[in-house]
């Protein structure tokens, strides 16, 4: 198959652009080159240098290719999907100059506070909200494509308005916009990415590998944690560890004949600054594995 292996910087638990629980940029591109990784997403604007020279430089001397940038905001709001766009216009200013990167990721704002867990949006979205939703998106869509040929990959996430698969669906048939599957998030909202990935594929480009303990999903239940909490519990684990069958999954891969980037993002915010190099080289390592076994079955 066809297949490259990338990372983002969410799997060295960076979240924001700066924050001092966070590792630093050239520590972080150095580990994921010695983990083996072929690719990586931008992650926050403005965490890696987002010169294109000096960017270039980095990730050529450490033999990375860029592959996606992310926009995440309140999809909802007409006004945040306006500073959205700003940004997109930042970031695709720069993604142009890499051939390698088609893809801008998009994520809709969870609805709950990520570390306190209060609810700060509707759940639930009316018919009205549900419109406006979608003509942000679109919006989104459609300043990426015509200004900048680049395509905008939906990902649904836990705690947001796309999270369930009837929901994902519903946007999938309300839009012609294809999806990031992340298959960590899909289990955790009591998906299965093995049969939605055989169902969708044809709408489903791009790919985010991680799993889910459920086990910590269901303390976190249990005592009210917040999502950011559980995160820090290790809710998003490693692909072989979690509920995703994964060998399963690269069957599926293996039937539609997937060509494409997988990439590893296993969320880990705040992360201790030598806990995500050994996951990450062993998470590699293991893809790879599962990758070779199929290519020797099918010799």
């Amino acid at each position: 198959m066809a297949i490259k292996i990338g990372t983002a910087p969410d799997s060295w638990g960076v979240w924001f652009p700066q924050d001092e629980k966070q590792i630093n940029w050239k520590i972080c591109l150095d580990e994921m080159a010695q983990a083996g990784y072929e690719g990586i997403e931008l992650g926050p604007w403005g965490y890696l240098p987002n010169d294109f020279k000096t960017l270039k430089h980095e990730l050529d001397s450490r033999n990375l290719q860029l592959v996606a940038t992310t926009l995440v905001g309140d999809l909802m709001s007409v006004e945040i999907t306006e500073s959205m766009i700003d940004q997109l216009h930042k970031m695709a200013g720069l993604q142009v100059h890499f051939a390698s990167a088609p893809y801008v990721v998009l994520i809709d704002d969870c609805y709950t506070d990520l570390f306190t867990g209060e609810i700060v949006r509707p759940v639930e979205l009316n018919e009205q909200q549900w419109k406006q939703f979608i003509e942000n998106i679109n919006r989104i869509r459609n300043v990426a494509k015509e200004d900048y040929n680049l395509e905008v990959v939906f990902h649904p996430h836990a705690q947001s308005h796309i999270e369930t698969e009837e929901q994902i669906e519903r946007l999938l048939k309300d839009t012609d916009i294809n999806l990031c599957l992340d298959t960590g998030h899909h289990a955790y909202c009591d998906g299965d990415p093995v049969a939605f990935m055989k169902k969708h594929h044809e709408r489903i480009p791009y790919l985010h590998i991680k799993s889910c303990d459920m086990e910590v999903k269901k303390m976190m239940q249990a005592n009210s944690w917040s999502f950011a909490e559980a995160v820090k519990r290790d809710v998003m684990c490693e692909p072989e560890l979690g509920v995703v069958d994964m060998k399963a999954f690269f069957n599926v891969l293996d039937d539609i004949r997937f060509e494409g980037w997988l990439v590893v993002e296993q969320d880990m915010y705040p992360a201790p600054f030598e806990k995500p190099f050994p996951i990450a080289k062993r998470t590699k390592e293991y893809l790879d594995g599962l990758l070779n076994q199929r290519v020797h079955m099918y010799k």
